[in-house]
């Protein structure tokens, strides 16, 4: 009998791997993953220094973390972009979501090693996701724009949990009050982008304030600003998208002449263009003349002879928040201009910051936007400070948008952990495990809160276990208390944090981990496992490379064997 030929469907080198090994595999590697952040979590969590190239970043921060990492596993690659999509859709919760998705799958890990399919997990687990949402919802509380201070005091509180774990926490009754100004002052689509965050070394942290309006640092200059006035009451401002400045033609024009006599028509048909320009913005009415393009040395010394200030090369993004906050309108040409494309301040000044000299224009009546400049001394410092308040703009962001709370502190994880097991004592067969298994995840957020913390994490969960199953109505708002190392009513202690931060949290963890669950065979491409550094690059080093040399051992992890073999799920540049 003839032997059937081998075919052959994928490149040579290709590496293949199928069935529950690859599975587990996975799962190990996005264990690695979650094991790499859990130490940041919650206000005693610690930071990571990372270096990378010839920059040092110090963060907690679970999104700046995962995202600064050389992630080359393709599963655990999934951890990352949740956690990435929580930052961008909330702003806070990063490593919560790393965490839950991991557990998600620790938890699922025995069932897939007794030979549990993967599809009765997921529909258990999306079941369990439902319910845990369903219950946030029930017990959200919401709380009225009508009652303007307590409205207030509740989006406080909010930033100021948010704040709670960053390295300004210490400060967070200063900046708390700020991020809600910033955030109430944007229009009803609350465009972050309209909050300007500036970086100003030096200084004291608190030494950071918020302008209601706009605030950018001093543009390039010419000769002729020294004559300039820097202070204006109620000024009318220009905004163009103009060049003023008198410079050889952009397109290699060319001109022939037949007469040399006509060579200084040309000039002065040149200087006559610039001139006309000048004269128009002048006469339009305005103090004030801002360009996203350059401002030349004779257009600079044109409006100082005349008593206006310009400023040339505005970024786009401050240009963009001066129209919000002025009222004016881009103008691209200096034609037919009329004036109602003005824009007005209360006042424009020009200020020494630190170092640095800065553009203020305050008191706009039409003003729907607001800057935040931060002090501080380190940069890496001031970067941290940028990346927390962000994240509180963020989250006050989701709250005024939905106006619903929930309690901090693991509280609401140890509520829908209850009500998860109650549930599951009513359905039959694996099911009932599965469920009893996605509600058990829940407990690492309070369980790492206290570990982070130092206090003894089962003797809080056993408290906060007790709590929620015999009082399910007074004790449902009860958390770690990190404080004194028991439990408290984080509600009433004002940890607050929007409802849409845990709704997004649990549905975008339980997704990735059913995602990884659904995965049956992993296919390398031998291009994919080149070496990042290109030719003559130093062989791969996994954790050890990305971490500093001190491998997960350095991260709080002890070692890799309890990952399972084979797992890597890091590398340096140079790494394979």
């Amino acid at each position: 009998m003839m032997m059937q030929p081998q075919i052959i469907l994928l490149k040579e080198g290709t590496d293949t791997s199928q069935g529950k090994s690859q599975l587990i595999s996975n799962i190990n590697a996005c264990q690695a993953v979650m094991e790499s952040v859990r130490t940041t979590l919650g206000p005693r969590g610690m930071d990571k220094l990372i270096h990378k190239g010839t920059k040092t970043t110090i963060s907690n921060d679970g999104a700046t973390i995962m995202g600064l990492l050389d992630i080359v596993h393709p599963a655990a690659k999934t951890l990352v972009d949740i956690s990435l999509s929580q930052d961008a859709e909330v702003g806070d919760g990063t490593t919560s979501v790393v965490l839950l998705g991991g557990e998600f799958l620790k938890q699922a890990k025995p069932f897939i090693e007794e030979n549990m399919h993967p599809q009765t997990i997921i529909k258990s687990y999306r079941k369990a996701c439902q319910l845990a949402v369903q219950k946030i919802r029930d017990i959200q509380v919401r709380v009225s724009e009508t009652d303007s201070v307590g409205y207030r005091q509740m989006l406080e509180r909010v930033a100021g949990t948010a704040l709670n774990s960053k390295l300004i926490s210490s400060q967070k009754g200063f900046f708390a009050p700020m991020v809600v100004d910033s955030i109430l002052s944007l229009d009803t689509d609350m465009d972050i982008t309209m909050v300007g965050i500036k970086k100003v070394p030096g200084g004291s942290v608190t030494d950071s304030f918020m302008v209601r309006g706009v605030a950018f640092k001093k543009t390039f200059s010419y000769a002729g600003f020294e004559q300039m006035p820097k202070y204006f009451k109620n000024p009318k401002i220009l905004l163009l998208n103009v060049e003023l400045e008198l410079k050889s033609e952009k397109e290699n024009a060319e001109v022939r002449l037949d007469d040399p006599s006509q060579y200084q028509s040309i000039v002065d048909a040149e200087w006559n263009i610039i001139y006309d320009k000048l004269d128009k913005c002048v006469k339009s009415g305005a103090q004030i003349i801002l360009s996203k393009l350059p401002i030349g040395d004779l257009a600079t010394q044109y409006f100082a002879d005349r008593g206006l200030f310009c400023a040339g090369r505005v970024a786009q993004d401050d240009m963009e928040r001066t129209m919000r906050a002025t009222g004016g309108v881009i103008q691209t040409s200096v034609q037919d201009m009329t004036p109602n494309v003005l824009g007005s301040c209360g006042i424009f000044e020009e200020k020494q910051v630190g170092n640095e000299r800065y553009n203020l224009f305050t008191e706009c009546p039409k003003s729907k936007t607001a800057t935040v400049v931060l002090r501080g001394g380190a940069e890496q410092f001031i970067e941290e400070a940028h990346r927390s308040v962000h994240d509180a703009l963020m989250v006050v962001k989701r709250t005024v948008s939905s106006s619903t709370v929930v309690a901090g502190g693991g509280a609401i994880e140890m509520e829908m952990s209850r009500h998860l097991r109650e549930y599951a004592r009513t359905v039959e067969g694996k099911a009932q495990l599965l469920i009893n298994a996605f509600a058990k995840a829940f407990e690492i957020i309070p369980r790492q809160l206290a570990d982070n913390a130092g206090h003894d994490s089962t003797d809080i969960l056993n408290r906060l276990r007790q709590k929620h199953f015999k009082e399910p109505e007074t004790g449902k708002w009860f958390g770690v208390d990190i404080n004194t190392g028991g439990i408290c009513d984080t509600y009433a202690s004002h940890v607050w944090e929007p409802a849409a931060n845990k709704i997004n949290s649990v549905a975008a963890a339980t997704e990735a981990a059913c995602l990884i669950l659904s995965v049956d065979e992993t296919v390398r491409n031998p291009k994919s496992e080149q070496p990042q550094g290109g030719p003559g690059g130093p062989g791969g080093a996994p954790m050890s490379a990305a971490m500093g040399g001190q491998g997960m051992r350095g991260m709080g992890m002890n070692g890799r064997g309890g990952l399972g073999k084979g797992v890597r799920a890091f590398r340096g540049k140079g790494g394979a």
